[in-house]
C-alpha cells in the first residue's frame, strides 16, 4: 500500500505545491508530540520499577526496586530540582513540569499550524476561483461577440446583398469554421451592415464593438463596422496579413473591417481559451479535493498519536471552508462543458469532452521492447562495420583520406543528431522524475507529446539504419561492386532522412516531426514571429549543432555537384565558395537566436534581452575569428581568437549560471545556488557548474592544434562535437528547471490564451 504522503506528492499540481497542505511538515510535529508523549510515559514507567502484581517477584526483587526507586528520585533531584511558588506555595518537580510543558505546547503549536495552512489554502483556493469566474465571463463576453459579428455576416447573405468587389465568394450561412460555407467565403470581407441587422449591431455596441461615424454616412446606409480583431502571427500567410493591416491603419481613412479569415481565427482562439479555462477549473477542483484528504488524513494521525478525539470537530471546520462548500467551480465546468458542446461541437458531447478532457495514451511496453532491439542491433552492426574496416584496410594511410572525406560527414551528421536526441530523451526522463511540467512549458499537447521511451526508439532506430547503411556500403566498396554507384549509398541514406520528416502520412511521429518543422520555420523567420519557449530553447540547441550543419553542407556539395561520381573531393574543400558558406553556417544560429533576442526585445521592452542579444554577437565574433585562424595562422590572429573566445566563453558562462540557471546567488540559503531547488542533492549543482565551465572552453584545442592524421583529426573534430551536443543536453535540464520553478512561484498552471476582440480607441 502506497503511504499518502508519495500519493499526494505524485497527484498535486507541481506549479501549485507551494499553496498545498504542507502535509510533511505537519508530519514532523506529530513525530515531536509522539516524542514529547513516549518521553513522559516512559519516566513514569522507569520510576515505577518494581511494582509488580506477582508477589513473589516482588518478595525477591524488594530491595532492587527500593534501590531503583531511591536511584530515581535523586535523578531527578539532580536536574536542577526548583520551587515553582504559587497560591499554595507547593514545590513541583522542573522536570515533570517541562514534560507536561512541552507535549502541550507541541499540541498547540500543530495547531496553530494548521490554522494557518488551512488560511493559506482558502486565500488561494478564492484568488484562483475569482480568477476563472472573471475569466469565465469574458469568455462569454468574447463568445457572444463572435456570434452576433456571425450572425451579420449571415444576415447579409441570406438577403443576397452583393460583396464588396474586393471581396468574393458565395452566399452562404455562416456555420462553423470546419463549414463548407465558411471556406467558399473566407476571402469575403464585410464592410457594410443593412437594415435588418438594427438589434444585432445594438447589442454589439454594448459588448464594446465599435463603429465608424467618422464619416457621415449617406441616407438610408448604416456606419461601418471598426472592430478590431488581435489575431497572432503564427502563420506565413497572418504574418504578411498582420504586415499589411498594420500598413493600412497608418493610410489616412483605412478602417479594418470584418474579415471571415479573422472570424474563423477568432473562434479558433476562443475555443483554445475555453479548452484551458476548462483544464484550470479542474486542476482547481483536484486542488479541493486533495487538500480535503491531507486535512482528513493528518488529523487522524494526530488522533492516534496523542491519544485524543480532535479531528472531528476541525473536520467539520474544514468542511465549512470556501475551498469545500463553494460550488461556482463545478457550476462554471458545466456551463463551459454547455457552451462548448452548443457552439463548436454541434452538440456531441462526446466530440467535445475529447477537446475538454483529451486522453492520454499510456506506455506501450512494445516500444521499450523496440528500444532494447534497435539497441542491440546498433551495437553489433557496429562491432561488425569495425572488423570489417580493419579487415579491408579503409582506414590505412593509402585509402583513409579517400574513405573518410566520403563517409565521415554523414557518419557525423546523424552520430550526432541521434546523440541530441538521447540527451533529449534523458532530459524527458529526468524532468518526469522530477516532476517538471515540461509539456506546459512548451505547450505540447499531453496526448501527442514525445516521450523519453519515444525519443530513444527513435535515437536507436536511426543509428541501426545509419551503420546498417555503413555496413553495406563498406562491403559492396570492398569487393569493388560498382564504386562510384557505391558511394551514392550515404547520399541515399540521407535523402531517405529527409523525405521521412516531411512525410504526410501518420506515421512515424507526424505530429512531433510536423512541430519541429513549425519550429526551424519560426527561427528562421525569427523577426516576423512572436517568440515562444520552444522556439529560442530549438535554436540554442542550433548553436550547438554548427559542426552538424557543416557536415550537411560538405555532403549536399557532394551530392549536387557530382563528388561522390568522380571522387574529387578537394573541389568542396577549396575555393571562395566554400570559404563563404563556412562563415555564413557558423553564424547562422547565433545570428537567428540574436534576431529572436531583438524581437523578445521589441516586444517586452526588457533590457535584459538585448544584453542575451550581445551574448550571441560575440559568439559570432568568437567563431568567426577561429574560422579566420584556421586558414591563417598568425600571432595576430592568435591574439583575436584568445581575446574574443575569452570574452565570449566569459559571458556565456555568466549567462548560463546566473541567468538560465538561476544559480550563483550569494545571499541564496543553498551557498551560491538558490532558494528552490528540485534535486535534493546540492552537490549535484556544484558538480554541474563545474562540467559546464570545462566543457565551455573546449575552444583551446582550436588554438593548440594537435599534430595527428587524418582519420585521428576527424576523431578529434567528433569527440568536442559530442562533447557539445552533452554539455547542451545538461544545460537543458537546469534550464527548463529554473522555468518551471519560475512558473511555480507565480502559481502558472494554466497557460492565458490571448483573446481576439479588442475595443478601438475612440478618435
Amino acid at each position: 500500500m502506497v503511504k499518502f504522503s508519495k500519493e499526494l506528492e505524485a497527484q498535486l499540481i507541481p506549479e501549485w505545491k507551494d499553496a498545498f497542505l504542507n502535509y510533511w511538515q505537519l508530519k514532523k510535529h506529530i513525530k515531536k508530540i509522539k516524542l514529547a508523549t513516549k518521553s513522559k510515559h516512559a519516566q513514569h514507567s522507569h520510576c515505577d520499577f518494581g511494582r509488580s502484581i506477582f508477589d513473589p517477584i516482588r518478595s525477591l526483587a524488594g530491595k532492587i526496586s527500593a534501590a531503583a526507586v531511591h536511584k530515581c528520585t535523586q535523578n531527578n533531584q539532580m536536574k536542577s530540582k526548583i520551587s515553582i511558588i504559587g497560591e499554595d506555595e507547593e514545590e513541583v518537580d522542573e522536570t515533570e513540569h517541562a514534560q507536561l510543558f512541552s507535549e502541550e505546547y507541541e499540541v498547540k503549536l500543530f495547531f496553530e499550524i494548521l490554522d494557518d495552512e488551512l488560511k493559506k489554502v482558502n486565500e488561494f483556493y478564492t484568488e484562483k476561483e475569482s480568477e476563472f469566474v472573471e475569466r469565465g465571463e469574458l469568455l462569454n463576453k468574447q463568445l457572444q461577440i463572435l456570434l452576433n459579428l456571425k450572425r451579420v455576416l449571415s444576415a447579409r447573405r441570406h438577403r443576397k446583398i452583393p460583396p464588396p468587389k474586393t471581396g468574393g465568394g458565395d452566399s452562404g450561412v455562416l456555420s462553423t469554421p470546419d463549414s463548407p460555407s465558411w471556406r467558399r467565403n473566407s476571402d469575403f470581407s464585410e464592410c457594410g451592415t443593412d437594415e435588418a441587422t438594427d438589434d444585432v449591431i445594438a447589442a454589439l455596441e454594448k459588448n464594446g464593438v465599435k463603429f465608424d461615424y467618422s464619416s457621415k454616412p449617406k441616407k438610408g446606409m448604416k456606419p461601418k463596422i471598426t472592430m478590431r480583431i488581435d489575431i497572432p502571427a503564427t502563420t506565413p500567410a497572418r504574418t504578411i496579413s498582420a504586415v499589411t493591416s498594420m500598413l493600412r491603419e497608418d493610410l489616412p481613412k483605412k478602417r479594418e473591417c470584418i474579415n471571415t479569415n479573422k472570424i474563423q481565427s477568432a473562434e479558433k482562439m476562443i475555443r483554445g481559451a475555453f479548452v484551458e479555462l476548462y483544464r484550470g477549473l479542474g486542476l482547481l477542483k483536484t486542488y479541493s479535493s486533495l487538500n480535503m484528504v491531507a486535512f482528513t488524513k493528518i488529523l487522524k494521525k494526530f488522533d492516534k498519536v496523542s491519544n485524543q478525539q480532535a479531528s472531528a470537530d476541525y473536520l467539520k471546520r474544514v468542511k465549512r471552508s470556501d475551498f469545500i462548500t463553494s460550488d461556482k467551480v463545478v457550476r462554471l465546468m458545466d456551463e463551459v462543458e454547455s457552451l462548448f458542446t452548443e457552439h463548436y461541437t454541434n452538440n456531441d458531447r462526446k466530440k467535445a469532452m475529447k477537446f475538454l478532457r483529451p486522453l492520454h495514451h499510456k506506455d506501450s511496453h512494445l516500444i521499450t521492447f523496440f528500444v532494447g532491439l534497435f539497441t542491440g542491433s546498433f551495437v553489433t552492426l557496429f562491432c561488425v562495420y569495425a572488423i570489417l574496416a580493419h579487415i579491408s584496410g579503409m582506414f590505412s594511410p593509402a585509402t583513409q583520406t579517400a574513405y573518410m572525406e566520403t563517409v565521415y560527414p554523414i557518419f557525423s551528421m546523424f552520430a550526432l543528431l541521434s546523440l541530441h536526441l538521447f540527451m533529449y530523451g534523458c532530459n524527458l526522463l529526468m524532468w518526469k522524475n522530477s516532476r517538471i511540467n515540461y509539456n506546459f512549458i512548451f505547450e505540447f499537447q499531453p496526448s501527442n507529446a514525445l516521450k523519453y521511451r519515444d525519443a530513444f526508439l527513435i535515437c536507436t532506430s536511426l543509428m541501426t539504419a545509419v551503420v546498417g547503411a555503413l555496413v553495406l556500403h563498406l562491403v559492396l566498396l570492398s569487393t569493388g561492386f560498382f564504386p562510384h554507384e557505391v558511394d551514392l549509398i550515404p547520399g541515399i541514406l540521407l535523402l531517405c532522412a529527409l523525405l521521412l520528416l516531411v512525410c504526410p502520412l501518420n506515421v512515424f511521429y507526424r505530429p512531433t516531426r510536423y512541430c519541429f518543422l513549425r519550429v526551424i520555420r519560426n527561427i528562421i523567420c525569427s523577426p516576423f514571429y512572436k517568440v515562444l519557449l520552444v522556439d529560442f530553447f530549438m535554436a540554442d540547441q542550433l548553436t550547438s549543432q554548427i559542426p552538424l550543419l557543416r557536415h550537411l553542407e560538405a555532403v549536399s556539395c557532394y551530392l549536387i555537384a557530382g563528388g561522390f561520381k568522380v571522387q574529387r573531393f578537394e573541389m568542396c574543400k577549396s575555393g571562395k565558395m566554400y570559404r563563404e558558406l563556412a562563415y555564413v553556417i557558423s553564424f547562422a544560429p547565433y545570428y537567428w537566436r540574436a534576431m529572436q533576442c531583438a524581437r523578445r526585445w521589441f516586444d517586452e521592452s526588457n533590457p535584459d534581452h538585448l544584453a542575451n542579444l550581445g551574448k550571441y554577437v560575440s559568439a559570432m565574433m568568437a567563431a568567426g575569428a577561429r574560422l579566420t585562424y584556421a586558414r591563417q595562422p598568425s600571432r595576430l590572429w592568435l591574439c583575436v581568437v584568445l581575446v574574443t573566445s575569452v570574452v565570449a566563453s566569459i559571458y556565456q558562462m555568466y549567462w548560463d549560471f546566473v541567468k538560465d540557471w538561476g544559480l550563483l546567488n550569494r545571499k541564496s540559503k543553498n551557498p551560491w545556488l538558490r532558494d528552490d531547488l528540485v534535486l535534493k542533492n546540492t552537490s549535484i549543482y556544484y558538480i554541474s557548474i563545474a562540467l559546464n565551465f570545462v566543457l565551455r572552453i573546449l575552444w583551446v584545442e582550436a588554438v593548440i592544434k594537435f599534430n595527428a592524421g587524418t582519420l585521428e583529426t576527424h576523431m578529434l573534430d567528433f569527440f568536442l562535437a559530442s562533447m557539445e551536443v552533452i554539455r547542451r543536453g545538461h544545460w537543458n535540464y537546469y534550464r527548463l528547471e529554473n522555468e518551471h520553478l519560475h512558473n511555480a512561484g507565480k502559481f502558472r498552471a494554466v497557460k492565458t490564451v490571448p483573446l481576439p476582440f479588442k475595443e478601438m480607441d475612440s478618435e
